[in-house]
């Protein structure tokens, strides 16, 4: 078995990737670690392990059977441009704050590692957002695990968003823009705009405006079995900004962004004793009496 890191250029993870060494090497097991990630932690805190190392998703894929990240859900879902369609589970161990997708505390690590060793847990079938019309923009890397955004660009006043669902008129939003999540994304950008939070099994979309200049506009949700449609335009210098995830791009207005579910999914590892209730009481402080 080989278990790939991956994280970010954090100095309190030099003492949990000692951790993760001493424990697999214990059960003799194979560890990869992120080169760049690597390379960061001995120069900047003389990380002294002697590790072997991927350098991008072709190095991982062929030799990973599992990916595990050391970070926030920012991290987590950097992960997808690595493991991209292998299906390689990935088991995210939360170094943050809130962290809905890094679902094992730091602290737990040792404890995780030992059920992921032993199988005891269960895949967690995540769906993407696939998006194609923007000639090419984002390479291959043309999905999203959390969600798909249109947004103005910089200062601009609000964009107006010509919204279909299966080529049938939705609504024009007048607003700063329009998120499209997936159920996974339920308790990201979404949320904080005032979109429900979705089980991760269902199978839809949310699309939610970003401050709209109608009021009565509110979030829908739709089925991912169907193609969203977008064609934009404004006042402005005739460009606006889609992201997908944390990647982004500037798009000039007239362009039809089209939306649909990804043919493939990312595999999560939801540990023995997790449950996504559990998950949403813990983070978002659910049954908890702060009265006085």
């Amino acid at each position: 078995m080989t278990i790939a890191v991956y994280g970010r250029s954090t100095k309190d993870h030099t003492l949990y990737v000692t951790q993760i060494y001493k424990l697999l090497k214990a059960e003799k097991v194979r560890l990869i670690i992120y080169k760049p990630y690597y390379d960061y932690l001995q120069s900047a805190f003389a990380l002294k392990l002697d590790l072997e190392t991927f350098s991008g998703s072709d190095d991982l894929i062929k030799q990973a059977d599992y990916l595990l990240c050391l970070g926030g859900d920012g991290t987590m879902l950097e992960t997808l441009s690595l493991v991209r369609k292998s299906g390689i589970p990935i088991l995210g161990v939360n170094m943050g704050r809130l962290g809905f997708l890094s679902s094992v505390n730091k602290d737990d690590l040792e404890k995780a590692l030992q059920l992921l060793l032993q199988e005891k847990f269960t895949l967690d079938k995540r769906e993407l957002i696939k998006m194609k019309g923007c000639g090419n923009c984002f390479g291959e890397l043309n999905y999203a695990l959390n969600e798909f955004t249109i947004h103005k660009k910089d200062g601009n006043s609000m964009v107006n968003i010509e919204t279909y669902v299966d080529g049938t008129y939705l609504n024009t939003y007048f607003s700063d823009g329009l998120i499209v999540s997936s159920p996974t994304g339920s308790t990201a950008y979404s949320l904080s705009c005032g979109g429900p939070i979705m089980m991760p099994d269902s199978d839809n979309f949310i699309i939610t405006p970003i401050a709209p200049h109608n009021l009565t506009v509110r979030p829908i949700v739709v089925s991912n079995n169907r193609e969203i449609s977008f064609k934009v335009s404004g006042r402005g210098d005739g460009k606006f900004v889609v992201s997908l995830d944390s990647r982004t791009a500037t798009v000039n207005a007239g362009v039809e962004i089209i939306i649909r579910k990804a043919h493939f999914r990312l595999n999560l590892v939801n540990l023995e004793g997790q449950h996504f209730f559990s998950t949403l009481r813990n983070k978002l402080m659910w049954g908890v009496d702060k009265r006085q």
